[in-house]
């Protein structure tokens, strides 16, 4: 990796959203950064705070919930409390998002031509000629047949698969620095999942467009990501390069995750679960926020644990990395 300046340095970022019942801090103390032509897989189970982390970075959290501390730099600008007008010229343009329900960037009584156009004339100054040739690739880019056809369809002519590769295909057209990936492949066939993410991997290296895919699926990451960040209850537990992190996980819940992962190599054997489910944010155990779920918990993790590196390039939040990992 070349020593540049990150597209994206996130610092001890915080969003709580402010219940009748009390404060919940779904995203708490978070840090990250990614480079140029960099994916950075951010993965836990649901409600650890993915979601609320990529929405916060495009300004997107509703009320009640408000990012209430920490920087978000992008390209080394501080656009954690940046205004609405800025945020505006950077969404779609500079900062690209694909989100989880296609149907949350789609309009459902405008056609695909229509949508994709204006999105390109609201931040380039080009013709619309132009605009539509560039939707047209974009279309033709994610495995969409026919584009120039379907560019006259409106998105209820569409299967939720390929209304999702329309999606991604409006998130490319500005050419952007950097692409926030919410679970974009959940409700794509395998073929065309593999598609998309050799697109993907392909769009960061010709580009130097940074790229933060959001999931579940860490058999996604382990083919796509260069580094990964686990996330737990609003906190990164675990993070490092893709393949240290996934070959020799310290912490336990990562160990966890990656143990849940079906293998072929176990017929007939049943799947591990993780014991217990998520706590629920607005009523944590003291401690460590992992600590009912792990069978190496003890005394040590009434306390909170802090960020700690075991070894270059890794960072972990346990009192016991390492704690039943194999040598």
């Amino acid at each position: 990796m070349t020593a540049t300046e990150p597209v994206l340095r996130i610092e001890n970022l915080e969003t709580h959203f402010f219940t009748k019942d009390g404060v919940v801090k779904a995203v708490d103390g978070v840090s990250f950064s990614v480079q140029p032509a960099q994916i950075l897989g951010l993965v836990g189970e649901s409600g650890s705070g993915k979601t609320v982390t990529g929405f916060s970075i495009l300004g997107l959290v509703d009320p009640p919930g408000r990012v209430v501390g920490g920087r978000i730099e992008f390209q080394g600008q501080d656009i954690a409390q940046a205004g609405e007008e800025a945020m505006r010229a950077l969404r779609g343009n500079r900062i690209a998002m694909i989100f989880q329900d296609p149907m949350m960037t789609l309009n459902p009584v405008l056609r695909i031509e229509t949508q994709m156009v204006e999105t390109v004339l609201a931040h380039q100054k080009v013709g619309r000629a132009a605009a539509r040739a560039r939707a047209r690739d974009a279309l033709g880019q994610v495995g969409i047949p026919a584009p120039d056809e379907r560019l006259a369809a409106y998105p209820h002519q569409f299967s939720g698969g390929m209304r999702q590769r329309v999606a991604i295909a409006i998130a490319l057209l500005n050419d952007p620095d950097l692409i926030i990936a919410d679970e974009p492949t959940t409700a794509l066939d395998v073929t065309i999942q593999a598609q998309i993410l050799f697109e993907a991997q392909k769009l960061c290296r010709e580009r130097g467009t940074a790229m933060i895919w959001i999931t579940h699926d860490l058999a996604v990451v382990a083919g796509l990501a260069d580094t990964v960040s686990v996330m737990y209850a609003g906190r990164i537990v675990e993070a490092g390069a893709i393949d240290d992190v996934l070959d020799h996980p310290v912490h336990p819940y990562t160990k966890g995750l990656i143990d849940s992962v079906p293998s072929r190599n176990k017929r007939g054997v049943p799947l591990y679960q993780i014991p217990g489910m998520t706590p629920a944010l607005l009523n944590l155990p003291p401690g460590c926020a992992f600590r009912e779920r792990c069978p190496h918990a003890d005394s040590a993790c009434m306390e909170e644990p802090g960020l700690s590196a075991p070894v270059p390039g890794r960072a972990v939040r346990c009192f016991h990395p390492y704690a039943g990992v194999e040598a």
